[in-house]
């Protein structure tokens, strides 16, 4: 300990096992083994003089005293993380930018037009990480998001990538003729939710003007458009997701809407940074590709 200062790979370790629970996961994340991160953490609880984990068995919990001090650990690790990436940036090693994504977006639209960028700006290095609620720059290591909202996100600066229009339900053509056949329609097939839109489903069929019954709520939750669109393809039921996302599954026959109606949706996505950092070459470059990529996506023609 130098300065009151704890080893970095003492805070790396206890900081891990506090956030996976477990010795384990933590020895997996670090590529270090289960005794060096349980020495790593226990002499770190002894330099300290304060109980941080509870051990029983092969379970550990985090005391009240080591949650409030891992929350500040992990605090100080992001930022020197983002400081690391910045020093990065700026040296004539190259030019990194971190971005913080959705993941669906991401996955279905950003990733496959990256190489785009690279070929232009081949020194650039993009990183991704996902975020699926909204954050403070300050105290995470990012240099920028792309986010779903009703507006750019306050204290930053950006451009709107494109609207989101519509929510339209799909799911594939055998349930859709179940449903024809129960004389039900959609409201005799599971209904699939979205943790973050839980009142997509009634407003969709108050937008219908058809009866929303008790038994739709009943159907399973996802977290993310990826899980649910897998959920959908693999037959579990119906779900509302954004046009953009299926319009090219549902011109070829595999996904098809099961019910006539659509739900609009007033929010977009958003790429911004924030006012108090100046915008470097390498996030301007980025934020030009993005915005001629936004307005040539067939998606939204």
């Amino acid at each position: 300990m130098r300065n009151g200062i704890p080893h970095l790979g003492a805070l790396q370790a206890f900081e891990a096992t506090a956030r996976l629970g477990s010795f384990s996961r933590a020895a997996e994340e670090l590529s270090l083994t289960h005794s060096a991160i349980y020495r790593q953490v226990t002499g770190l609880e002894e330099r300290l003089g304060v109980q941080l984990l509870t051990r029983v068995r092969r379970r550990v919990a985090v005391t009240d005293a080591g949650a409030e001090y891992a929350a500040r650990v992990r605090h100080h690790l992001e930022q020197l993380e983002k400081d690391t990436f910045g020093l990065i940036s700026r040296s004539g090693m190259g030019r990194s930018l971190h971005i913080a994504v959705l993941p669906t977006l991401a996955t279905t639209w950003l990733l496959p037009r990256l190489p785009d960028f690279q070929r232009q700006h081949e020194d650039v290095v993009i990183s991704l990480s996902v975020r699926t609620l909204p954050f403070q720059f300050k105290d995470h290591p990012f240099d920028a998001a792309i986010y779903h909202a009703a507006q750019i996100w306050p204290d930053t600066a950006g451009i709107k990538l494109f609207d989101e229009r519509e929510l339209l339900p799909v799911c594939i053509p055998e349930l859709r003729d179940r449903a024809k056949a129960s004389g039900r329609g959609i409201a005799g097939l599971v209904h699939l939710h979205m943790s973050s839109r839980p009142d997509a489903w009634r407003n969709w069929y108050k937008a219908q003007n058809k009866e929303y019954i008790p038994s739709i709520s009943a159907g399973p939750r996802y977290e993310l458009f990826t899980m649910t669109l897998a959920a959908v393809r693999a037959g579990l039921g119906v779900a509302l997701v954004p046009r953009f996302l299926v319009q090219q599954e549902i011109s070829d026959g595999v996904l098809v809407t099961p019910a006539e109606g659509m739900l609009k949706v007033p929010e977009a996505y958003f790429f911004s940074y924030p006012l108090v950092s100046e915008r470097s070459e390498a996030l301007a470059s980025f934020e030009t590709w993005l915005a001629q990529a936004a307005h040539s996506s067939k998606e939204f023609d």
